[in-house]
């Protein structure tokens, strides 16, 4: 325990890592199993972080990392494992089996699954993530001192003095706060958002479907057995509440339609949101000894499904970065971190936008739908087109490792 001086109760970590996200919280285990100390910091209370509905889809690459950790048990018991996903357009529905070219997986997973086997794991470390952190602030980044200062769910204050501190509390907090004036943001946002529900319905195949039609794209993902998830596009500005249920599903069959497959079935919508599509990336993602990881640093559009494993990917470029410098006191792998990283993710941003701009309807005249039919033919003809985007989908080998070596 830290000691009570001027009302403030103090404490001493290697790394303050801030935001209890799939980013913040496999750091902390990549950082646990090198003897690196860390604390987690999260603002939100525990409940909520268990619940928050994000990403479903997991790369092999992640998949991989986490048995690394010994923390794929539950996934491998409950997880969905997907060869690659469909094509259905002109009422036809193509199998994109990324699995036949690789012998590689995706898995659906959701993020909130993730993240409760990654706070079970800390806690069976005895390594407890602080919930209801309030009033985070970062502090001397541009010294070898750094530290946080927050409010506890107690209302006592803390101060935690770190050698470096993980900014991984996303776009809106503190940390990218605190150096938006000294990094650049490269940035586009897409004149369209994703009407999503989360209902009970069988599945009308086993891989997740994209289906394109020249009014918009609808996407069909299963949650489980009888659970699903469901997307329509629709312009930017839209209220979810807009829509009737009874709507929902009649978009969903019309833009779904096809001649091979059966008609989705309508279920309870227990849920219901609205996601904005943005692409964005920052550089650098280090200032002094402040590290931005996840959304924080880039934002993808959920087509992929890469935001999830980009931020598990920046862990590792970290926790392989802070192994050397605590075991050989090497400060060449933090310097680069940022180079590191950068690569795999605008890849990641390039097959986004590839998907994104094929998938979705975005113009209105007679160019945009044979263009995007053009596209999707490619890739249903050809073996190189298909292996080219499994290759990224089932997910690019991360930068580093995780273990200093």
């Amino acid at each position: 325990m830290g000691t009570i001086t001027q009302g403030i109760q103090r404490s001493r970590t290697q790394v303050a890592i801030v935001g209890a996200g799939p980013a913040g919280l496999s750091l902390a285990h990549m950082l646990a199993r090198q003897g690196i100390d860390a604390v987690v910091l999260e603002r939100h209370d525990e409940s909520y972080v268990r619940s928050r509905v994000r990403a479903g889809v997991l790369e092999q690459t992640t998949v991989d990392l986490l048995d690394d950790l010994g923390l794929a048990d539950r996934l491998h018991r409950e997880a969905l494992r997907h060869n690659g996903f469909y094509l259905r357009f002109d009422g036809q529905t193509h199998q994109l089996d990324f699995h036949a070219d690789t012998g590689r997986n995706a898995w659906v997973y959701g993020q909130a699954e993730v993240v409760a086997d990654l706070i079970d794991g800390l806690a069976a470390r005895d390594a407890p993530v602080r919930f209801g952190a309030a009033d985070v602030a970062v502090h001397d980044i541009d010294t070898d001192r750094p530290s946080v200062t927050y409010t506890g769910a107690d209302g006592t204050r803390h101060l935690v003095e770190a050698d470096f501190i993980a900014g991984c509390d996303g776009f809106h907090g503190a940390c990218r706060a605190a150096v938006a004036d000294r990094i650049r943001t490269a940035e586009r946002a897409w004149p369209f958002a994703w009407l999503g529900i989360l209902a009970h319905s069988t599945p009308v195949a086993e891989e997740g479907t994209y289906s394109v039609h020249p009014d918009g794209l609808a996407v069909h993902s299963m949650r489980g057995p009888r659970l699903s998830r469901q997307y329509l596009q629709v312009p930017a500005g839209t209220d979810p509440a807009a829509w009737s249920d009874a709507e929902i599903w009649a978009e969903l069959r019309r833009r779904g339609a096809a001649d091979d497959a059966p008609e989705i079935e309508s279920g309870e919508i227990i849920e219901r949101s609205l996601a904005l599509l943005r692409s964005l990336v920052s550089e650098p993602m280090r200032v002094g000894s402040l590290f931005l990881l996840g959304d924080a640093a880039h934002i993808v559009p959920p087509t992929g499904a890469k935001g999830l494993n980009l931020a598990v990917s920046d862990a590792c470029v970290l926790s392989h970065a802070l192994g050397g410098f605590y075991a050989e006191r090497r400060t060449d792998l933090l310097d680069a971190y940022s180079d590191t990283a950068l690569p795999r993710i605008w890849q990641a941003q390039a097959f986004s936008w590839n998907m994104t701009s094929m998938l979705h309807r975005t113009d209105g005249d007679g160019f945009d739908w044979p263009l995007r039919r053009a596209r999707l033919q490619r890739i249903v003809d050809s073996d190189d087109d298909r292996r080219a985007i499994g290759h990224v989908y089932l997910g690019l080998p991360f930068p580093t490792r995780w273990r200093y070596a």
